[in-house]
């Protein structure tokens, strides 16, 4: 039991402090008034005594003092631990050792020195999290790419959870927030109202010698086809002799080995360095870049010497080239929809005559320009986004020797359409050419005799095609019921992975199935669409087109070439990296499907660029109103990869693409360098104390808490008591002030 006095607490303090006031005022004036008076010191003892009295007693009236018994009991003191979860501890320490496994040992000394204080333990990255300590020998918290201690500092400042006497901070002060500047304003602010002292430890001092690319930036938005800046820092830390480290910028494919984009050679100063390098890249869309330098003799850390890029390449235009064999009706319709296309700059050849062409002149007599195919497919031909081929024959006109540079572009992404028409396809001399291995569709075994049907049909919707996005705007225009066609190329079986959308109500391929009109397909980073008919033009002009007043051309056409580019509009569904990848570590991935009412089942992909080899598949059900479904992949190695989410529900759709990077350490890795001065800061700041892994006996201990079970108020006298004690020692008081003549 304790005891202790107080007052009632029935006036604010405002007016306890100015009675005070009052009193002492009233003190001093009679003094003053005895001295002036001259009376004997007898007399004047025993006025500045009652006076003194009444005083005392008035200023008890009315502040009326109170007797506090409290019952209750010491419990153990809180404390919160804050371990550093972050990628940084993963790093050597100063002994070499990861500074993950100094926090392991740190676990048991910790808790044997705070044996009896209730302690809660967290990890902190990007956000506090509960981790379970209790007889485990090593931090077993996943690493993220974020070291913010203020988000955990505000997280506890803000909780509803009992205040902590103290809190203790283990990390290697690599922290994103506070920053390196104005720690100690970032801290006074993160604790706001908390009012208890922050210890820190610090798992390592010295840095492990390191060169490392800190940073990269790239100066504004990237266009294809337009070069752009790219800024690279580098560092060597450590003690690590640096003078000239070569960098390259390499974009990442995924059946092709990395192509380079730009290189340069660093100049280190002082341990630091920048490089300027100019990128051009000729796809839009996420492209991966990978960043690296030559690593040096001595390098602890070789695996920050590469960084990954996720850049998003947008396009000033759509850069398309349009090759036709014979300006024919189709021909002519779609070259006329491209030129009138604002967005979309066109190079358009018509081929009118061969060079086995009889026209009874010489060449210089002739007006008509050359077809360049040497110089488009050659020099010209990275800075297309698409190239369609339209009615066109590649023997004649020497694209043959051209078609493996052609197949090349589109596995590096590039975009390729393949139109019908009487030198198309087969007719076109591309069966077993490196360019029919791109095409969605097997061009073998067919003989150019039979490579034209040249009767009349109305091609069919596939199950894929009535749900595909890319032919929403077409059948929202027409419906589901399609023109007819005036004949079709003849070809095979679609290929595996391809989607076929139209269909002939007819013909069949070797295995039985329907043969295709319409199929779309993934070559590589590329993408290609196979259109077996040149009768498009009939959505344009001709008595079916009039009822949506021939706007069902360019519906069409604008949605298969947004296939093509990768708008986002026509991808049936979509995939993307929950929370960033990290090497080493398990990978969530977000899949949802677009334009589905229902559920529908799903087959993610995953595929390592470079190789193309198959790292993960799964098959998935994703609901049908938006939400995503995550998909849990095992750990991944560092790299780009691309992973592909196809619905199955009704016919395979075709497949929607998402390329992400692993990163062994990321940013998090870019200075390995500890910083204890910034936790040295961050203790001061609150009041705590700042060591080292071996100064753990060092922290204080926190002061015990007291849980009051009983507590007893009772007043020294009643009110009318004080009053009349009051007011009996100022009547004292006028009594002995007329005695010795005062008035």
């Amino acid at each position: 039991m304790t005891e202790s006095w107080a007052l009632s607490g029935d006036l604010a303090t405002l007016w306890v402090v100015l009675a005070c006031a009052l009193v002492a005022a009233s003190a001093v004036l009679l003094v003053f008034e005895l001295r002036r008076a001259g009376r004997s010191r007898r007399g004047a003892a025993w006025v500045a005594g009652s006076g003194l009295l009444a005083l005392v007693a008035l200023l008890a009236a009315v502040l009326r003092p109170i007797h506090i018994e409290e019952r209750g009991a010491s419990v153990g003191a809180r404390l919160v631990v804050l371990l550093d979860a972050s990628r940084s501890i993963d790093l050597p320490g100063d002994d070499r050792r990861p500074r993950r496994e100094v926090v392991s040992e740190l676990l048991p000394k910790l808790s044997d020195h705070f044996a009896g204080v209730r302690t809660r333990w967290l990890s902190f990255g990007s956000e506090p999290k509960a981790v379970d300590v209790a007889e485990k020998k090593t931090f077993e918290a996943p690493p993220e790419l974020g070291s913010d201690l203020s988000a955990a500092l505000e997280f506890l400042a803000e909780g509803t959870d009992e205040r902590p006497q103290a809190i203790v901070v283990v990390s290697d002060g690599r922290l994103d927030r506070p920053g390196p500047e104005r720690t100690a304003a970032h801290v006074e602010h993160a604790v706001a109202g908390l009012e208890v002292p922050v210890h820190t430890v610090a798992l390592a001092k010295g840095s492990p010698p390191d060169a490392a690319v800190v940073n990269v930036r790239m100066a504004g938005a990237v266009v294809a086809h337009q070069p752009v800046s790219m800024t690279v820092e580098i560092a060597c830390t450590g003690g690590l002799s640096c003078d000239q480290i070569p960098v390259v910028a390499r974009e990442l494919h995924l059946d092709e080995k990395p192509v380079g984009r730009a290189s340069g050679v660093a100049e280190l100063s002082g341990g630091r360095a920048t490089v300027d390098l100019d990128v051009t890249l000729d796809r839009a869309g996420k492209r991966i870049i990978e960043v690296a330098i030559e690593s040096p003799d001595g390098d602890a850390i070789p695996d920050n010497d590469r960084r990954y890029l996720t850049v998003d390449v947008a396009r000033d235009r759509v850069r398309l080239l349009h090759v036709a064999g014979r300006p024919t009706y189709d021909v002519r319709a779609l070259r006329t929809w491209l030129k009138s296309d604002a967005s979309v700059d066109v190079v358009a050849f018509f081929i009118l005559r061969t060079h086995d062409d009889d026209v009874m002149a010489t060449q210089d007599e002739l007006a008509l320009i050359p077809f360049p195919v040497d110089e488009l497919f050659t020099v010209h031909l990275p800075s297309f986004d698409a190239v369609i081929l339209q009615d066109f024959d590649a023997r004649p006109y020497g694209l043959s020797k051209h078609l493996r540079s052609l197949a090349r572009y589109v596995k590096q992404g590039g975009g390729l359409i393949m139109v019908g028409g009487p030198n198309a396809f087969v007719q076109g001399s591309y069966a077993r050419t490196a360019l029919a291995d791109v095409l969605p569709v097997e061009l073998d075994g067919i003989g150019r005799a039979d490579g034209v049907d040249l009767a009349s049909f109305v091609p069919q919707l596939t199950a894929a095609g009535r749900h595909a996005p890319v032919l929403e705007p077409l059948i929202t225009l027409i419906g589901r019921a399609l023109p007819e066609m005036p004949g079709t190329n003849v070809v095979g079986d679609v290929r595996e992975g391809a989607t076929v959308l139209l269909e002939h109500p007819e013909r069949k391929t070797r295995d039985g199935s329907a043969m295709p009109v319409l199929a779309l397909g993934e070559y590589g980073s590329g993408r290609t669409i196979a259109l077996t008919v040149d009768g498009s033009h009939k959505l344009l002009f001709s008595t079916f087109a009039v009822g949506a007043a021939g706007r069902a051309h360019g519906a069409f056409w604008d949605a298969l070439l947004g296939w093509l580019m990768r708008d986002p509009r026509f991808e049936p569904a979509r995939v993307s990296v929950a929370q960033g990848c990290v090497a080493g570590e398990p990978l969530e991935l977000e899949a949802r499907a677009i334009f589905v009412d229902e559920g529908a089942p799903a087959e993610v992909v995953v595929a390592r660029m470079g190789s193309g080899e198959e790292v993960a598949r799964q098959q998935v059900e994703i609901p049908g109103d938006g939400a995503p479904v995550r998909v849990q992949l095992r750990a991944l190695s560092a790299g780009g990869y691309t992973a592909t989410v196809r619905l199955t529900r009704q016919g395979r759709s075709a497949p929607s693409r998402y390329d992400f990077a692993c990163e062994v350490g990321g940013q998090e890795w870019a200075d390995p360098r500890p910083d204890p001065d910034r936790l040295a800061i961050v203790s001061k700041q609150t009041g705590g104390v700042a060591v080292d892994a071996s100064g753990i006996d060092d922290l204080p201990l926190p002061r015990a808490a007291q849980v009051v079970a009983e507590r007893r108020v009772d007043p020294v006298m009643p009110p009318w008591a004080w009053t009349l004690l009051a007011a009996t020692a100022l009547g004292v008081h006028w009594v002995v002030r007329r005695r010795v003549g005062l008035s």
